[in-house]
């Protein structure tokens, strides 16, 4: 009796909800630790243009913390009694954080490239369709980088493929490419309207949308592309 009492409590509807609560709470918990130093210099930086590199440079720790905290919130429990949401991020964050550094590293040199000569763009001498295509780059670029993100963070695959498995899911799941680009224009939202430090605050919130959001992509990764 008292195991099956243990059993339904693990498993009940106010237990898994508290259990999700818990493990978002402790992953963003452990996102701050492994961010805070960048976070605290991105937070100090004044919006200059000169300071786009160190911008840039703060961010760095993000790619493989958000990397963990997406396998952490996919690998999550939902028993109360069985939580083991810290043993999950620092398993992701060993093993994605090559991976992840891979494609974060170009992605936040090319976005440094195009915010500076945005920036800076009357001294460019470049005509004005050439700041519409930056940003365009820009944009795909950063969606692209989600689903690698995504991708690298949830499987092992070679860095080549995970590149084309992200370039081939940005048009084969229009769903979550739109997805993804309302969760980024509202994620750019939280940033100009307040700070960084608030979107920090809710990283795993937002690791566990872009989760929902990839699903579809998640899965056909899954049936098609591993054995």
């Amino acid at each position: 009796m008292e195991s099956t009492a243990e059993r339904r409590f693990g498993e009940g509807p106010l237990s898994r909800a508290a259990a999700l609560i818990y493990t978002l709470l402790v992953i963003e918990l452990l996102f701050l630790a492994t961010t805070l130093p960048g976070m605290i210099g991105l937070v100090l930086l004044e919006r200059d243009p000169g300071n786009v590199p160190l911008a840039a440079l703060c961010l760095l720790p993000v790619g493989p913390a958000l990397s963990a905290a997406l396998y952490a919130v996919h690998r999550r429990r939902l028993d109360l009694t069985d939580l083991h949401p810290a043993r999950a991020f620092w398993r992701g964050y060993a093993m994605n954080v090559r991976g992840v550094l891979k494609i974060w590293v170009p992605w936040l040199a090319w976005m440094s490239i195009v915010g500076l000569t945005l920036m800076n763009f009357s001294a460019a001498g470049v005509p004005r369709w050439w700041a519409g295509l930056l940003v365009l780059t820009a944009a795909a670029g950063t969606l692209w980088l989600v689903n690698a993100l995504v991708i690298t963070s949830l499987f092992e695959f070679r860095g080549r493929d995970i590149a084309r498995l992200a370039v081939y899911f940005l048009f084969s799941s229009p769903r979550v490419t739109v997805g993804n680009a309302s969760l980024l224009i509202v994620a750019a939202a939280i940033t100009l309207l307040a700070t960084e430090a608030v979107l920090a605050l809710l990283a795993s919130l937002l690791a566990a949308a872009l989760l929902l959001n990839g699903k579809p992509m998640i899965d056909e990764v899954m049936e098609r592309f591993t054995a």
